[in-house]
């Protein structure tokens, strides 16, 4: 089983922000299209008014959300870590899991699911339920990487690949979404890091639940990273 969608080791992964953290560190600079930002941007064309975030991490995007488009949000995620995170930022935020979601049918116009598809082991039920719970004509925003994502950084560090297989992926979002969606489309992100210090290479390695080789002491540096994003808008 890939460490992805184990839901014991998933617990442990994100019963805090730390392991979360030191993969966002990765990021501090870099260039090209930041996936977020087109996230951002589709958010904002699309103007939801009633959003279900799923698996939203701390929180910042539902808060976000809310005070910037004016949407009434609510959150769910498996960890009642992230949960707390996304209270204390005055979210409505619950505990759930997206292959059973807690709410009626048609109760949301809009559903955003970014980077969490690929820790869902059934992903065709999780994606039903999402269909499920939203309006006619409402739109399903999911976030995803490519197999390729951060591939430099999984070479130099000799991950075992079979780890890091997703069910959801940039490569395969495209035939799920059409199988629950009537309408589909993806924008493409490719963003360029550069990372200045192996102590960004070693936490993030370390905060990796899956058995890799170390990050060498002469690592040559910066070291440049590429990272490989999908949004998908699925509509009903």
């Amino acid at each position: 089983m890939s460490w992805l969608t184990d839901k014991q080791g998933l617990s442990e992964q994100y019963a805090t922000d730390s392991n979360l953290r030191a993969r966002q560190a990765l990021w501090t600079e870099k260039e090209g299209d930041d996936a977020k930002e087109v996230l951002w941007r589709t958010l904002e064309a699309w103007q939801p008014r009633r959003v279900l975030e799923v698996g939203g991490g701390q929180g910042e995007l539902s808060e976000r959300m809310q005070n910037e488009l004016g949407a009434s949000v609510t959150f769910l995620d498996q960890s009642s870590g992230m949960v707390e995170l996304a209270r204390a930022r005055g979210v409505d935020a619950r505990v759930g899991d997206a292959q059973e979601l807690p709410f009626a049918d048609g109760s949301f116009d809009t559903v955003v699911a970014a980077w969490m598809l690929y820790h869902v082991p059934d992903i065709d039920r999780a994606l039903g339920e999402m269909a499920r719970v939203l309006t006619k004509g409402g739109a399903l925003i999911a976030v995803t990487n490519s197999n390729r994502h951060v591939e430099e950084l999984r070479d130099l560090l000799e991950y075992d690949r079979s780890g890091f297989d997703m069910t959801f992926s940039s490569e395969n979002g495209d035939e799920l979404l059409r199988r629950h969606f009537a309408t589909v489309e993806r924008f493409d992100a490719v963003v360029r890091a550069i990372v200045r210090e192996r102590d960004v290479l070693v936490a993030y390695r370390n905060s990796i639940p899956a058995p890799t080789a170390e990050v060498p002491e002469d690592v040559e540096l910066p070291f440049v990273v590429h990272g490989r994003t999908t949004i998908f808008v699925a509509t009903t």
